[in-house]
C-alpha cells in the first residue's frame, strides 16, 4: 500500500482544490491510502473528500509563518508516515519543504498551478532555496513548466500533467439558468466565471461589453464569482452606462451549472496556469473567446476550438463576441470542437495515471 499525503492551504471552491479532490478520490483504493491536510481551513471540497472516505485534517494556520502549523503538520506527517507528500500552491509547497516537517523517507512532489508572475523576489528566492528538498514538480501546463524552469527549477524535476475535467450534464437547462439570473430567452449572454481579481482583466471585458451592447441591443454580461475587484467593476459599468445590463452574482456553489445560460464564455486574463473555468465552458460546448496567452493557446486553437484576442485589446474582444453572437453556425462549430478537445485530452483517468507514473518513478528510484 502506497501512502500519499496531500497538503493544500484550503479546500475552497477553486481550481487547485478541485484537481486535488479529483486526484485523491480517483486513485485506486486497493493501491493507495490517502490523507489530506488543509493548512488554513476546510471548504466545499472537504465534504467531497470525506464522503469518499478520505481523512481530512484542518490545521488552523493563522499567520504566514505559523510555528504551531509547522508543528501540527510535522506531527501529522510523522504519524501518517507517507511515502509521497504532494503539496499544492505556494504556502503548502513552502511548508512541506521546511526543515523537519516531512519524514526523511518520503518523496516530496510540489504542484504549481499558474504562471506565477505575481510572486515577489523573496518568494522566488524561497522556491529556489527549497529545490534541494524537492523530488518532483508537477505543472498543469507547458507554460507553467517553462516559467518554473526559467526561475531555476531543473527541467528533469518537472512533469507536465494537464488539468482534468469529468464530463457531466448540467444541473440546469438553458432557461432554468437564465431564470435564476433574471434573464430571458431573447438575451444574448456573454459570461465569465472565476475570481474577480486583477489578473482576470475584467475591466477589459466591461469595456468590450460597453461597445458590444451598442451593436447588440439584447446583449447582457454575467460575471459569476467574488473578489476584490467587484466594486470597482460595478462602478466602471455605471460610468459606461451599462450597469443595468451587467449581472454580478457573487460567489455561487452552482457556478458551473449557471454557464448553461451563456451564449459565449470570455476569459481576458493576462496570466493563467490552465483555466478550470475555461475548460468547463469548453466541456459544455460553449464557444469561448480568450486572451492570446500561452496557457490559453494550450486549450484553444484559434478559429477551431475557440477564438483568441490580444491581451488588453477590448475592441478586438468586442468584434469577436459580436461575430459569435451573430453567427449560430460558427458558435456551434467552435463549441462542438471545444467539447471534443476536453473529452479527448483532459480525462480524469489520464490525469490520475500521470500522477501514478510520477509516484512509481520516485519510489522505484528510492528502492534502487
Amino acid at each position: 500500500m502506497i501512502r500519499v499525503a496531500y497538503v493544500i492551504p484550503t479546500l475552497d471552491q477553486s481550481g487547485a482544490e478541485r484537481q486535488l479532490t479529483l486526484l485523491a478520490t480517483s486513485l485506486p483504493r486497493e493501491t493507495y491510502a490517502v490523507r489530506v491536510f488543509a493548512l488554513q481551513r476546510g471548504g466545499p471540497y472537504l465534504k467531497s473528500l470525506t464522503d469518499a472516505g478520505i481523512e481530512v485534517r484542518v490545521l488552523g494556520k493563522r499567520f504566514r509563518l505559523d510555528p504551531l502549523t509547522w508543528y501540527r503538520l510535522r506531527r501529522e506527517l510523522r504519524s501518517f508516515q507517507p511515502d509521497i507528500v504532494q503539496s499544492f500552491l505556494f504556502a503548502a509547497n513552502s511548508y512541506v519543504r521546511l526543515p523537519g516537517v516531512t519524514p526523511p523517507t518520503a518523496k516530496i512532489v510540489v504542484s504549481e498551478r499558474c504562471v506565477d508572475s505575481w510572486k515577489r523576489g523573496w518568494q522566488l528566492s524561497l522556491d529556489r532555496r527549497q529545490i534541494s528538498r524537492t523530488h518532483a514538480l508537477t505543472a498543469n501546463s507547458n507554460s507553467v513548466a517553462d516559467f518554473y524552469a526559467s526561475v531555476g527549477v531543473p527541467r528533469h524535476l518537472i512533469t507536465v500533467i494537464p488539468n482534468a475535467l469529468p464530463l457531466t450534464e448540467s444541473l440546469f437547462s438553458r432557461q432554468q439558468a437564465r431564470d435564476i439570473l433574471g434573464l430571458t430567452h431573447e438575451h444574448k449572454v456573454v459570461g465569465f466565471v472565476g475570481r474577480l481579481a486583477p489578473q482576470k482583466r475584467l475591466h477589459d471585458l466591461i469595456w468590450a461589453f460597453q461597445l458590444l451592447h451598442q451593436i447588440v441591443d439584447s446583449a447582457r454580461l454575467v460575471l459569476i464569482g467574488s473578489g476584490p475587484e467587484r466594486d470597482a467593476l460595478a462602478e466602471l459599468a455605471t460610468r459606461f452606462g451599462c450597469r443595468d445590463r451587467v449581472v454580478f452574482t457573487g460567489h455561487r456553489e452552482d457556478a458551473s451549472a449557471l454557464m448553461a445560460a451563456f451564449d459565449a464564455f470570455v476569459l481576458a486574463s493576462d496570466f493563467e496556469g490552465m483555466s478550470n473555468s475555461l475548460m468547463e465552458a469548453m466541456s459544455i460546448g460553449l464557444p469561448c473567446i480568450a486572451s492570446d496567452i500561452p496557457p490559453n493557446r494550450e486549450l484553444i486553437t484559434d478559429g477551431e476550438t475557440g477564438l483568441l484576442f490580444p491581451v488588453g485589446k477590448s475592441p478586438d474582444l468586442t468584434k469577436l463576441a459580436a461575430r459569435v453572437l451573430a453567427d449560430p453556425e460558427l458558435a456551434k462549430r467552435l463549441g462542438q470542437a471545444a467539447r471534443e478537445r476536453i473529452e479527448k485530452h483532459h480525462k480524469v483517468e489520464q490525469m490520475v495515471a500521470a500522477h501514478e507514473s510520477v509516484y512509481h518513478r520516485l519510489l522505484n528510484s528510492s528502492a534502487g
